[in-house]
């Protein structure tokens, strides 16, 4: 007896095993085929039952026309229909193949990084999210399942009769999304692990937060995040190595390391290296006691700025620079070149990013000045203890790992005072309070300032827990929900 094919198990599922619904359903695909895929041709193709029958025997493979109309209903590729299906008892998620490229489609238009890929090859598997990066980022993919939500009470439901997919899809321990969609409406991201633990409490719904809306602010933030956090698992027991021999190299005040030495490095992780050293030559050199230091940060897009966000390694530089720092009165300062062109390139999810870091930082106590000449970003990124020292720290540069260097030349201490003086003359971001700079900011970059203080507020007020966690143990995102929180209570 020959086996069943993959093509019957699916018209089965979906219940069209009989000719007179599959010719119902066949008639209608063909005509939105025709409109989604922009084949008017399609339009007009049927099939006799005489051809159904041999499709499903597998006698005839679906050719041309026919064939394009099958895969756009089925949402599988005529070769793969044709195969024996796995009897397994494969689960089927139940999305029209058309929304979900509709979906797909949406999402892909909104953002210049991403490409998802809603519909896996064979019955029941995922879909695949591609995240590209801009020239730092390394690129990432992440499996994802479209589900058609709905609206109840003020909440996005993935609904009961998704669960048994969902139970499914949520069962292997991988990273992956799914991703609920309202249509028109957007689409709502919630993390696989998260959603298996709310299913082993209630069978019932499945929600998903509305701040978990898919815009600007989140894609962001899931941009960022997957493609940092996947970079540094792949690096991890490099950087765990290249960790143990740091501790010469921080005696010495001046040292450099290129790509070369450590060809396996991602840049991402080249980045997670650099930064690490640069903040251990930085603390080491900041005399208890002296005036607070002005750093000078060559960081101008949201590709590099994401690291300030989710790296655990800054957020114990910092930790260790107020200690360092103490209670001064005169605080710490920070010193960024953004020229408007630049930041106007740049697309909105990625100004989020450098944002949110300002806002990081501002929230720490630093007073964050921002200048806009254009000539400023050739100057690498140093250390002014005014009066006594400067110190040299650079980690984002294309051929290197690292580059410090520290000098108490009173000519050198005095030429990069007057840099830093100029800078805050030019400063685009003047204002006695941080919401003030903050608002600047979003005026430079060119940023809705109420939609962006309410998504924050909302997103502070759920975490980003539900929609993604870092699995990387160099990263943490503790620190950016007090950021979203901080923000959140500014007036929009």
């Amino acid at each position: 007896m020959r086996p069943r094919t993959l093509l019957r198990a699916l018209l089965t599922e979906r219940g069209c095993g009989h000719f007179a619904t599959f010719e119902e359903e066949f008639t209608r695909s063909a005509q939105l085929a025709a409109a989604k895929l922009n084949r008017p041709d399609l339009a007009t193709v049927t099939a006799s039952q005489a051809t159904w029958k041999r499709w499903l025997s597998g006698d005839q493979i679906p050719r041309s026309d026919a064939g394009a109309v099958l895969e756009f209903m089925l949402g599988v590729d005529v070769e793969t229909l044709l195969r024996p299906a796995v009897e397994r008892g494969v689960v089927l998620p139940q999305i029209a193949p058309s929304a979900a490229r509709d979906a797909a489609r949406l999402l892909n238009a909104m953002f210049d990084t991403s490409y998802l890929d809603p519909m896996g090859r064979a019955s029941g598997m995922e879909g695949v999210w591609h995240l590209d990066g801009q020239g730092f980022f390394d690129g990432t993919s992440v499996a994802v399942q479209l589900y058609e939500a709905a609206e109840q009470s003020g909440r996005v439901v993935i609904g009961s009769h998704h669960h048994a997919h969902v139970r499914e899809f949520t069962r292997a321990t991988r990273r992956a999304l799914l991703l609920g969609t309202l249509g028109d409406e957007g689409l709502y991201a919630l993390d696989a692990a998260h959603a298996r633990r709310q299913l082993a409490v209630t069978a019932e719904t499945l929600p998903i937060s509305t701040p978990y809306k898919i815009d600007d602010l989140t894609y962001g933030l899931l941009w960022a995040m997957l493609n940092l956090d996947d970079s540094l698992l792949a690096n991890d027991h490099v950087l765990h190595a290249e960790q143990q021999n740091l501790e010469p190299l921080w005696q010495q005040r001046r040292s450099a390391v290129a790509r070369s030495a450590v060809p396996e490095l991602t840049n991402v992780g080249s980045a997670w290296l650099g930064m690490y050293f640069c903040s251990g030559h930085i603390i080491r050199r900041l005399d208890e006691g002296g005036p607070a230091p002005v750093f000078w940060t060559p960081v101008r897009t949201g590709e590099e700025a994401a690291v300030w966000l989710f790296f655990a390694s800054w957020t114990q530089f910092r930790r260790a620079l107020r200690e360092r720092v103490g209670g001064r009165k005169a605080g710490i300062e920070r010193v960024l070149c953004i020229p408007a062109g630049d930041a106007r390139e740049s697309q909105p999810y990625e100004q989020i990013l450098l944002w949110l870091a300002v806002a990081m930082m501002e929230r720490d106590g630093q007073k964050i000045w921002v200048c806009a000449e254009p000539e400023y970003r050739r100057i690498d990124g140093f250390v002014l203890v005014p009066g006594r020292r400067v110190i040299s720290a650079n980690w984002l540069g294309p051929e290197g790992i690292w580059h410090v260097d520290t000098t108490d030349s009173l000519a050198d201490v005095s030429a990069y005072a007057q840099v830093v003086e100029h800078a805050r003359s030019q400063c685009v971001t003047k204002g006695d309070t941080s919401q003030d700079r903050l608002r600047a900011l979003a005026d430079h970059l060119d940023l809705d300032w109420s939609w962006l203080v309410r998504r924050c507020r909302e997103l502070g007020a759920y975490g980003i827990a539900g929609m993604l966690r870092p699995r990387s143990r160099l990263m943490d995102v503790e620190e950016l929900e007090h950021v979203l929180r901080y923000v959140g209570e500014f007036e929009d």
